[in-house]
């Protein structure tokens, strides 16, 4: 008999799981608020997909994102989506940022990131970007950009192909446990499954609390806001040109990406949203500003990091601040170049009770359900390599 397996999510990595368990023969449904899949993170990123650059050796952001990378350009080809190669360059634009990018050098060589060059010659710089302004890189060949929510539009189309039912519309207001099941409420259905895995993102924490699951990490949401590039500016940047990230933050800093339709949009910043779906500053949520607010780590947060905090929401109030940010990589960038900010993206940061921002993948257990409960960057570009991990380590480990 097949195995019912009920999924919290439609955004990439619960379609990605969908599928994974679909194509083995369980019986798969997938409950998604939204009316269309995609609608949040997935559907708001800037379709990078990364090759392994930043992330610590050995942890699973490393081994799941070198897996994730081939997996999704083998998916592409074989669907016929798009995958472009413009490739990555990391700039240290004066002396002092040498010895982070000497770090971003050795992790990437460790974790296997192909083809990698280190650049200290700037006339073979601006080879490759010709605008470009620093003293050092290091260049990635291979990092690609793709679309992601069609993408997750061709997995979900698998999932049907295999018999599984994909729900829109279907918000879960209770996970029940029953003698071993689990039990799936929306205002518009009822359903028991032997296994449930949630992939709610900005909602995980939520979620959690319907299962009785630790309450921490909580999900803070950041807002990244984009400006969009002149299209006939766009020609000052080949592919993506991204700076030496600050070892401090979980957040990359402004960086310039090539898009796979050719567009060309900087940044994101990254701001604390009012509101865990608040895609603009006048979306505020007083529930969730309050639950923030009122973390155990929220003092300490804040006393962390409040700096930073200044310094992103003056850039993303203040037009020509965030300008001087881009223009250091760039120096005949013109802020009228800058034309309008394009779709911002929210991003579920999930952070503990001591205030610590957690870095890596997280995923938590309560009798048969699974629950993702922190999923950063990169993880669009690791969903099948999450899928499967998630396959091996959890759900069929309890059944072992």
């Amino acid at each position: 008999m097949a195995t019912r397996v009920g999924i919290v999510g439609g955004g990439i990595v619960g379609i990605a799981l969908a599928r994974a368990m679909s194509s083995r023969g369980d019986e798969v449904t997938v409950f998604e608020k939204e009316l269309r899949l995609a609608s949040h993170q997935t559907g708001h990123n800037s379709g990078v997909v990364h090759a392994g650059l930043y992330y610590k050796p050995g942890s699973l952001k490393a081994t799941l994102c070198t897996a994730g990378r081939i997996a999704t350009r083998e998916f592409c080809e074989e669907k016929g989506l798009p995958f472009r190669e413009v490739g990555k360059l990391v700039v240290a634009v004066d002396e002092s940022e040498l010895d982070a990018l000497n770090e971003i050098e050795r992790r990437s060589r460790e974790n296997g990131v192909p083809d990698l060059t280190r650049i200290d010659d700037v006339e073979r710089l601006r080879e490759i970007e010709p605008h470009v302004a620093g003293v050092a890189a290091v260049h990635s060949p291979h990092t690609a950009v793709v679309d992601y929510a069609s993408i997750t539009e061709a997995m979900a189309q698998d999932v049907r192909g295999h018999g599984g039912d994909v729900r829109l519309g279907h918000e879960v207001t209770a996970i029940e446990l029953e003698n071993g099941t689990v039990r799936i409420v929306t205002p518009v259905s009822d359903d028991v499954f032997d296994k449930v895995i949630v992939c709610a993102g900005l909602q995980s924490d939520v979620v959690a609390k319907l299962v009785g699951a630790d309450p921490s990490p909580k999900i803070l949401p950041f807002r990244g806001e984009y400006w969009e590039m002149a299209y006939e500016r766009t020609d000052l940047v080949k592919g993506m040109i991204y700076p030496v990230p600050d070892p401090r933050f979980p957040f990359l800093g402004v960086h310039f990406t090539r898009g796979v339709y050719d567009n060309v949009h900087v940044g994101p910043n990254a701001v604390p949203a009012l509101a865990r779906e608040g895609y603009k500053w006048l979306k505020i949520s007083p529930k969730d500003t309050w639950d923030s607010l009122r973390w155990p780590g929220a003092g300490s947060l804040a006393k962390q990091h409040w700096r930073m905090g200044v310094d992103e929401i003056s850039g993303s109030l203040i037009k020509p601040l965030y300008f001087q940010k881009a223009r250091r990589f760039i120096p005949e960038l013109k802020m009228s170049d800058l034309t309008h900010k394009s779709a911002a993206g929210v991003r579920a940061q999930a952070w503990g009770r001591g205030g610590e921002l957690l870095d890596d993948f997280a995923v938590d257990q309560v009798g048969p359900v699974t629950l993702l409960r922190n999923a950063p960057s990169p993880a669009a570009t690791s969903a099948m390599s999450i899928a499967d991990y998630v396959l091996q380590h959890y759900i069929d480990a309890a059944t072992a």
